[in-house]
């Protein structure tokens, strides 16, 4: 059902666009750019939130809501939210209404044909957000994933103490403060924090450079709880349907194999950071920069990032 209305969305969206803006817009799926992306300020192929008009972006904030589970377009809308205020485009009282999308350089793409039965993508990228959604045979992938928040707390002005993406942060120090002293040990690899996650921005993740932590299985139940609680955060920002068979690719191939790996400091306000790794499954965050107020967080799928897995079954059933 998820993919017939995104299907929709799509459609309806590009019908709303003018010729100029569809052209922009619309790609080949298989074009070279495909996995080149980025969460750092710049330009990028496609059309920007803040060109389109109200009823366009509507159309294209129905993409974001239907790729995303209820708490992941929450989330979605806070790093837009958090990118406003930092380019002061919210001036307004808390509770007053922002529009979210204008004068915001968050790029829209649409690569393949949504109208036809062969494989396409939407992806929305810019500062502190990447979305990739890749629709293959009836089935969705969602990753790579990036959500990230500048400033992550606001230290003044009509929203002084609004956070953005805090549960993140708070799971990671409460499960970190659970482990005994021998897991700890093992847990955390570094005083220091890496400056930003260490998978970048590649188009293909290397596990190989995260360093091994505390694995799943060598956890009590209630530590096993928080991780668990933890890996949700970044699962459940898809829509239902990704995050149950991300779970299941999770159980199905070892959840006791997950590691939990912390470096940095041991409470808010010092740079942090941790990831969670295991054969399918990979997240990090990391709060480093502007004295810890600034959040780099992302999701990759080890075996089906950018509907690699998907697109190998279909190609191998229409040959």
């Amino acid at each position: 059902m998820v993919v017939e209305q995104t299907r929709a969305a799509a459609l309806e969206l590009l019908a709303a666009l003018s010729d100029e803006q569809r052209t922009r817009i619309l790609a080949p799926f298989d074009t070279p750019d495909h996995q080149v992306w980025t969460y750092l300020p710049g330009d990028r192929p496609g059309v920007t939130l803040g060109e389109l008009d109200v009823s366009q972006r509507s159309l294209a904030m129905r993409l974001l809501e239907l790729g995303c589970s209820e708490r992941g377009y929450a989330d979605a809308r806070a790093v837009l939210f958090a990118e406003a205020v930092r380019r002061g485009l919210a001036q307004t009282t808390p509770g007053s209404a922002v529009d979210l999308g204008s004068e915001q350089r968050y790029y829209l793409r649409i690569l393949g044909d949504p109208s036809d039965d062969g494989p396409w993508a939407w992806r929305i990228n810019g500062h502190h957000l990447a979305l990739h959604v890749t629709l293959v045979d009836g089935v969705v992938a969602f990753t790579p994933q990036f959500f990230g928040a500048e400033p992550a707390r606001v230290l003044s002005g009509p929203h002084e103490g609004l956070r953005a993406l805090p549960i993140e942060q708070d799971l990671g120090f409460k499960l970190l403060h659970a482990l005994e002293p021998a897991q700890r040990s093992v847990a955390v690899v570094s005083e220091v924090a890496p400056a930003d996650i260490l998978t970048r921005y590649d188009p293909v993740a290397d596990p190989s450079v995260l360093r091994r932590g505390l694995a799943f299985g060598d956890m009590t139940e209630t530590q096993q709880a928080l991780l668990s609680k933890l890996i949700g955060q970044y699962v459940g920002r898809a829509a239902e349907p990704i995050g149950q068979r991300t779970w299941k690719e999770i159980t199905d191939n070892g959840i006791e194999r997950l590691t939990f790996t912390w470096a940095g400091g041991a409470e808010p306000g010092i740079g942090h950071y941790y990831s969670i790794a295991g054969p399918t499954f990979l997240a990090e965050y990391d709060n480093t920069q502007d004295n810890a107020n600034h959040i780099h967080s992302v999701w990759r799928d080890l075996h089906n990032d950018w509907g690699q897995d998907l697109l190998a079954q279909h190609y191998a059933a229409h040959k």
